[in-house]
């Protein structure tokens, strides 16, 4: 009988310690990755993207007269207290055929520039959102004069021009001839990069971000190629992103436009 009762206790045991191992390898499991999830957080960390901004920051909108009337939105710099300041640079902001100067706004990317110390200025196109269509914009020369018009009209002295896609068509004829004028330029898988020979773009100086998104396999692939004879370029590359790599991916994008604009003078 006391054999038996032994085994009884002993079996017991052994049951009530498979229990309590049971109930708290999830909290020992936790435990154990800890450090892993904490590494990852310092890791995230040392690169982290801007923050969303806190300051109330107005956008306000203003129409440019001419052929054709230019609508635009324009955010001006401020500081930490929401007051308003000289900007560091003024950043032109063009945009592609599926959108508008809103779209610049209601990504959050005016608000981020006027809190960082910059002007943003953000135009619709002739013939997207509020500015309309124009017969006189036949040439690239005509497209290189509306752009001095938009800048010289609202007094833009030291112009970062960005540019995606569809709006290369006004940008890169820009960027060849008036380049000298440009603290940077940004081109986001434009438009137009073709037309233009390896000599002609080592002769550029203007410190240049390129701009696409891994996915694109077509603009972007393309505008990288001929964009990287520039001899002062940077690239961003926005894994995962598309065409309109700013849109899928704007807190890298973010990152990288203000991490880029903090190296210009």
């Amino acid at each position: 009988m006391n054999f038996l009762r032994n085994r009884l206790v002993v079996l017991g045991l052994v049951l009530l310690a498979t229990l309590l191992l049971y109930l708290l390898l999830p909290s020992i499991r936790q435990g154990s990755m800890e450090p892993s999830l904490e590494a990852q957080k310092m890791g995230l960390m040392a690169t982290p993207p801007p923050p969303l901004p806190t300051i109330n920051v107005s956008v306000r909108t203003g129409q440019l007269p001419g052929d054709p009337p230019l609508f635009f939105r324009e955010a001006l710099p401020v500081d930490g207290a929401g007051r308003q300041i000289l900007p560091r640079l003024q950043v032109v902001l063009l945009h592609g055929q599926a959108f508008t100067s809103k779209t610049w706004e209601e990504l959050g990317t005016m608000a981020l520039l006027a809190t960082h110390g910059y002007q943003a200025l953000a135009m619709d196109l002739p013939g997207y959102g509020k500015s309309p269509d124009s017969e006189a914009l036949k040439t690239d020369q005509n497209r290189v004069d509306l752009l001095s018009r938009f800048m010289e009209s609202l007094g833009v002295r030291a112009a970062v021009l960005l540019s995606p896609s569809m709006s290369g068509h006004y940008s890169i004829p820009f960027f060849m001839k008036n380049n000298a004028q440009l603290h940077g330029f940004i081109p986001i898988a434009p438009v137009g990069t073709r037309s233009y020979t390896p000599q002609q773009y080592q002769n550029i100086q203007t410190p240049t971000l390129i701009v696409f998104g891994a996915l694109d396999t077509n603009l972007g692939a393309q505008s990288h190629k001929n964009l990287i004879q520039l001899p002062h370029h940077f690239v961003l590359k926005l894994e995962g992103a598309r065409h309109a790599c700013y849109m899928d991916k704007p807190r890298e994008f973010h990152q990288g436009l203000i991490d880029f604009l903090s190296k210009l003078k």
